[in-house]
């Protein structure tokens, strides 16, 4: 039996440009092929290989959300690998073939917890691929929480950055941080050394911070404008500082409640698009379909298309999907490539993913297929289908 499928009669989105009238092949579990549906009459393809005409969609690489917590009613404020491996599956049938799930700090015993657990799950998913872990915190600023515990953050700390390290099994792939805090330098360093993507983020820096953590590799951004310092005339600030320097790339909210829309077409417009990351931030019951809806152990409700806290009803978190997110950055004036590019090759660059987050010979199979209304129509991750355009 053949392991081939070639999609065909698409609009081919590659993840640095858009290709009319285009097919790929997918074979033993990695791209094979692009080529335009013109020589599909007279291509050699494997024996028994799976035809699907996708009538006009788009063919996408897969999205990579480098920055979610939970969906579908788990997350990983479980601290189970039974929960992470349920979004994995939840997440495929919305397009996403990768992830990294997010935590929440907590009691250093429950992060260890969760770190074990996410670790143990790597490996055994049966829909997107965990490809490590995202640390929201402990050392971040008690002065921009957000909706975070004030118990749970903490000063720069070695020995239990070290014990969370451990804990991982070096699977900490990007991590949330405060700039201005004390031995943030010295951290700084260490993760770099651990490969660790460091984000300033739920900070109050002052500009100069931000330059000083720029210095030292702290050059990504948690969901830009949000739980940080913001712009002044004579003090730029965390938004400052990423705005001004190109090197600087940001994670944005596109679900136009947590950033105004006028503000992601500045940003746009002023950064370079290859430093844009789309997220989703989604809370645990993200799409969850039944049952009280719970996140980082308190009660929200949905409202306005977000989460807000029951007890205040303070904005507690997004609800976004990354198709969704695509959608609406498109509504912003993105192109479709360019809004496809936030949620594929941008992040799949910053996190170092080699052979991720672009349709090209030799990269993993990772394709979805979603149509002019952004339904996603089929999911396939490493050549395998794990949403079928037939259902």
């Amino acid at each position: 039996m053949s392991n081939s499928i070639c999609l065909h009669n698409g609009t081919i989105v590659t993840g640095f440009s858009a290709m009319e009238n285009c097919a790929v092949l997918l074979k033993d579990g990695k791209i094979a092929d692009v080529f335009s549906e013109h020589r599909l009459e007279t291509k050699k393809l494997p024996k028994g290989t799976r035809m699907i005409d996708v009538d006009g969609a788009y063919i996408s690489p897969g999205f990579i959300d480098t920055h979610i917590h939970g969906f579908g009613g788990h997350g990983t404020d479980e601290f189970s690998a039974e929960a992470v491996l349920f979004m994995s599956e939840r997440l495929a049938q919305y397009g996403v073939t990768a992830f990294n799930p997010t935590m929440y700090p907590s009691d250093p015993d429950e992060m260890v917890k969760g770190l074990v657990a996410i670790s143990g799950a790597m490996g055994k998913e049966k829909g997107a691929t965990i490809m490590g872990i995202h640390l929201e915190g402990p050392f971040i600023s008690p002065e921009k929480l957000g909706v975070q515990r004030p118990e749970t953050v903490r000063k720069v700390d070695f020995e239990l950055m070290e014990r969370l390290w451990d804990a991982s099994n070096g699977h900490l792939v990007n991590m949330t941080v405060a700039p201005e805090l004390k031995g943030m330098r010295d951290l700084a360093l260490w993760c770099l050394k651990k490969g660790i993507v460091l984000q300033a983020g739920h900070t109050n820096a002052q500009y100069h911070n931000m330059v000083e953590g720029m210095q030292a590799g702290i050059l990504h951004s948690t969901h830009l404008f949000n739980a940080m310092s913001q712009m002044h005339h004579r003090n730029p600030g965390a938004v400052g500082a990423v705005l001004i320097h190109p090197e600087m790339s940001a994670e944005i909210i596109a679900d136009g409640i947590h950033v105004h829309p006028d503000l992601i077409k500045l940003l746009a417009r002023d950064k370079p698009k290859d430093k844009i990351v789309l997220v989703t931030d989604a809370l645990t019951p993200t799409q969850q379909l039944e049952g009280p809806l719970l996140a980082n152990g308190e009660e929200v409700v949905y409202k306005d298309g977000c989460f807000h806290r029951a007890s205040d009803d303070v904005i507690a978190g997004s609800a976004l999907t990354m198709i969704n997110g695509v959608k609406n950055l498109v509504s912003y004036g993105f192109s479709v490539s360019d809004a496809v590019k936030c949620a594929t090759a941008n992040p799949a660059t910053i996190m170092n993913y080699r052979g991720k987050g672009k349709i090209i010979p030799g990269y993993d199979a990772d394709v979805i297929v979603f149509d002019k209304s952004f339904k996603v129509l089929m999911t396939v991750i490493a050549g395998e289908v794990k949403r079928d355009i037939t259902d």
